[in-house]
């Protein structure tokens, strides 16, 4: 059905929402990349065979649905029954015939399958209630978890494509830039920087054609926000992208999604097509004189294509290599044309902008960061997952009344943010509020969102050693201080983890990396030494005991540490069992010795030792 005007939207929206409300119960199912990895797709299958064999009233196999991501990755797989809101965790093939029996056809609650909060023991079966959602307040991931990404018709009945159909039909192009500027949205790509400043910038450019690109070229380790975005509500994207295609005049875009991300291409795939054919995508959207298309480009998986430049070059065909700062992409982009880049989360905010407003929208968060920000949990973290949170709450708030704290009892010892080329925040800035000024003054920054977060058993010059590896293997080698500065800078970090440098090196790591910063030609060698000048701002004291007393706190580099069986040894075996040198000898019940000359610290001994009998010196 093609939809030529606003009264036969209207129409369809009715209708999708009737048809969506009258489907009260539903069986929503996780099929996220961390549910998929734990055999979501096998509840699914379960679930339609056994009601396909049931006959109960309001039930049938169309109940069940395939959701994206709800979150909460580190309890799937995932089921949320609807509508009363039952909260199911790590739900395996074999529960399914008790769900159905019990709680679908006798609403019997079936309590091992609930959450259980980890202070009272109590099991909580709504998941509104549970803290890790009740914390959160849901913009850009409205409707993930809760609507088949698939079906077009989901998303118009929860009121997709309404803040479109306002701009097309009761907005000016430069309204709808007003509206945004006015909101204070600032792009969530890492930049933050104002998405109505950049939008009007390109608008004023005299040109024969403009571009839009969506940014999903998410390369950040442990981030996972615009892929969830991409895979769970890819019509939110899409929508954003059109709006910003009308303000703007721009009648060609693109997404340009990272080549590990194949689920979260077949959906917008599929969302694009479905667009088309309902007449929201392509030529005359709603009947207007606006045309505008959408096309998918596949990256490489090369993270320096997350910079803009240099992701536009690689949609153009060419190497992905960034280019002089100087030239600005909205009057110089791709093809040389002016264009618009925004990440995946910013243009999934845009139609929610629009439709309530920008006083809405500024009402959230802080004055300089409004709205909320997406975040993704990951590392010592209990519950990993992905958040949305308004900006202005703390790490604190962040990491342990939603995260739930750090596993296994031990101690918070930093969160990076802000990716690779983000910095490592210690225990006193837990308190520092997650918003685009604050965590820069701290020496580290948004990003894109991603959150590693580390516990006392975390060598901090290991973590800057990692982080610096990842940055030498995907610099592009355009520039000579990226190129080089990191790789030396990576080399001298080496050198303190293995015991072999000097409070000289370490003036001279900070001197490179000042030249690094000045020098390079993009954001990857200008923010590359933030891992390593954070850790040394904040954990000297740790670089110190590397160079100085050759020891290695964190007890993680080889060269500097040494295992040591104690008096605690229960005689188990275990360790004999886990050491690949045989390097443990004893008997069973008697304490074992180590001898420390075949001993290669691999640390085999000490993670499978349950009676905390092995020191790290």
């Amino acid at each position: 059905m093609r939809i030529e005007n606003i009264d036969q939207l209207n129409k369809w929206r009715t209708e999708c929402k009737t048809e969506f409300e009258a489907r009260q119960r539903r069986i929503l199912i996780c099929v996220g990349t961390a549910c998929r990895a734990n055999g979501a797709v096998e509840v699914y299958e379960e679930f339609k065979k056994v009601l396909a064999d049931k006959n109960i009233t309001d039930v049938s196999v169309e109940t069940v649905t395939k959701t994206g991501c709800h979150g909460y990755c580190a309890l799937g797989p995932l089921v949320i029954l609807e509508p009363e809101g039952t909260f199911y965790t790590k739900v395996k093939k074999i529960h399914i015939p008790d769900i159905v029996e019990k709680t679908i056809e006798n609403g019997e609650i079936i309590e091992r399958l609930l959450y259980k909060d980890a202070n009272t023991k109590k099991r909580i079966a709504d998941y509104n209630q549970i803290p890790f959602y009740a914390r959160q307040q849901r913009i850009a991931l409205r409707n993930a978890g809760l609507i088949d990404p698939n079906k077009i018709n989901e998303y118009v009945a929860r009121g997709g494509y309404q803040g479109l159909a306002k701009a097309l039909i009761e907005m000016t192009p430069q309204q709808v830039i007003d509206e945004v500027s006015k909101s204070g949205l600032r792009g969530r790509g890492g930049g933050g920087f104002p998405t109505g400043r950049k939008w009007a910038t390109c608008a004023k450019i005299d040109a024969d054609i403009r571009y839009v690109i969506c940014n999903g070229d998410e390369g950040d380790p442990g981030a996972f926000m615009d892929r969830t975005l991409m895979g769970s509500d890819p019509h939110s994207v899409l929508e954003g992208m059109i709006t910003c295609a009308y303000a703007v005049g721009s009648t060609k875009g693109y997404i340009y999604v990272r080549e590990e991300y194949p689920m979260a291409v077949i959906n917008l795939q599929k969302a694009i097509e479905d667009a088309r054919e309902n007449g929201l995508l392509g030529d005359n959207i709603l009947g207007t004189d606006f045309c505008f298309d959408i096309q998918v480009n596949r990256g490489g998986g090369a993270f320096v294509c997350g910079e803009s430049s240099a992701l536009m070059k690689s949609v153009a065909g060419e190497v992905g290599e960034p280019r002089a700062k100087y030239i600005h992409s909205v009057v110089q982009g791709l093809h040389d044309k002016p264009t618009v880049l925004n990440n995946v989360e910013s243009f999934a905010t845009v139609p929610m902008i629009i439709e309530k407003g920008a006083d809405w929208f500024s009402s959230i968060g802080t004055a300089k960061s409004s709205g909320t920000k997406v975040f993704s949990l990951a590392g010592k973290i209990k519950n990993s997952g992905l958040v949305e949170v308004p900006m202005g709450i703390t790490l604190r708030e962040i990491i342990f009344d939603i995260g739930g704290g750090i596993p296994g009892g031990r101690e918070f010892k930093a969160v990076q943010t802000g990716g690779p080329s983000g910095g490592c925040l210690p225990a006193d800035k837990l308190d520092l509020a997650c918003d685009f000024d604050s965590l820069t003054e701290a020496g580290s920054m948004m990003g894109s969102g991603g959150m590693v977060i580390m516990d006392d058993h975390t060598c901090m010059v290991d973590v800057a050693r990692y982080f610096l590896e990842f940055l030498v293997m995907e610099s592009c080698g355009k520039c000579v201080p990226c190129r080089e500065g990191l790789y030396q800078l990576h080399k001298l970090c080496s050198k303190v983890c293995e015991g072999e440098a000097t409070e000289d090196d370490l003036d001279l790591m900070e001197k490179l990396s000042k030249s690094i910063q000045v020098g390079s030609l993009c954001g990857l060698g200008q923010s590359g030494p933030n891992p390593f000048l954070s850790t040394l701002q904040y954990f000297r004291e740790e670089y110190l005991a590397h160079v100085r007393d050759k020891k290695c706190p964190g007890g993680v580099c080889r060269n500097l540490i040494k295992f040591e069986i104690t008096d605690e040894c229960t005689g188990c075996l275990a360790c004999i069992k886990a050491c690949p040198t045989e390097a443990i000898t004893g008997e069973k019940k008697k304490i074992h010795v180590l001898d420390q000359d075949k001993c290669t610290q691999c640390g085999s001994c000490y993670t499978v030792c349950t009676f905390d009998a092995i020191e790290i010196s």
